[in-house]
């Protein structure tokens, strides 16, 4: 299962693919540390806010 992140910033948009939740979840945190806006989009198009990674690992 692969899981796109998305970050935004300002005017620059970062995007990468994961196919570890870990380590998606990981990136993710530390963009959002940072002061981006980030975004994980699961392979069904669920859309998660950081508040919300945690479900990610339930799953």
């Amino acid at each position: 299962m692969a899981y796109q992140i998305v970050a935004t910033r300002e005017n620059e948009t970062v995007k990468c693919e994961r196919s570890s939740v870990l380590i998606a979840i990981a990136k993710a945190r530390v963009w959002s540390s940072e002061g981006w806006q980030v975004v994980i989009t699961d392979s069904e198009g669920k859309t998660l806010e950081p508040a919300e990674f945690d479900k990610l690992l339930a799953a």
